[in-house]
């Protein structure tokens, strides 16, 4: 493993832990509807679960209300009650066939709340970044010991990572503050 492989394989992994940090950010709710968070919800379906957007058209009515429509008739009690048991706080309606789910307002200590939870999301990130930079680091120190670097090459790899740690951080520091934006402006 040369320094260059180093440094691209922690990009890369910096490169999915800020994906996942995006995903994470998705998850939480803002008051605005939005059809991914239903996504996590799982539907009993002929034994298997199953994700909603397997099983529904999962949509947006406006911009608090998602509407749930079932592929097959039989399956729209079933939706309704696995979005009512998820952990999401969401009360759907049934008209027909087509389920309602309203995005309840957020309550001032809800908000607070939410930001802390943000903000630890954000702390798991920056630390599996912090844990990223260690093992490239660690790399390059075992090239030196078994002599394939020399310490020039080194000391340039590790500020290479660390300016590599610095700008992802920054990004998820930047990713914090949108959503705290988002959440406290709706």
């Amino acid at each position: 493993m040369s320094i260059a492989d180093i440094k691209k394989t922690a990009e890369q992994k910096m490169g999915r832990t800020i994906e996942s940090f995006k995903g994470e950010l998705q998850k939480i709710r803002t008051g605005r509807a939005h059809p991914g968070l239903l996504d996590q919800v799982q539907v009993d379906y002929y034994g298997s679960m199953l994700p909603i957007s397997q099983v529904a058209n999962v949509t947006l009515l406006d911009a608090r209300t998602i509407t749930v429509q079932p592929w097959e008739k039989g399956m729209g009690a079933k939706i309704e009650k696995a979005i009512r048991e998820s952990d999401l706080g969401l009360n759907p309606s049934s008209q027909g066939d087509l389920l309602r789910v309203p995005m309840p307002a957020l309550t001032e200590e809800r908000r607070r709340d939410l930001t802390k939870v943000v903000r630890n999301a954000g702390e798991d990130a920056k630390i599996a970044t912090r844990n990223l930079r260690r093992d490239a680091n660690e790399h390059a120190k075992k090239l030196l010991k078994d002599k394939e670097i020399t310490e020039d090459d080194e000391r340039r790899s590790l500020d290479e990572v660390q300016k590599l740690t610095d700008r992802t951080i920054a990004e998820i520091d930047r990713l914090i503050a949108a959503k705290e934006a988002e959440i406290m402006a709706v």
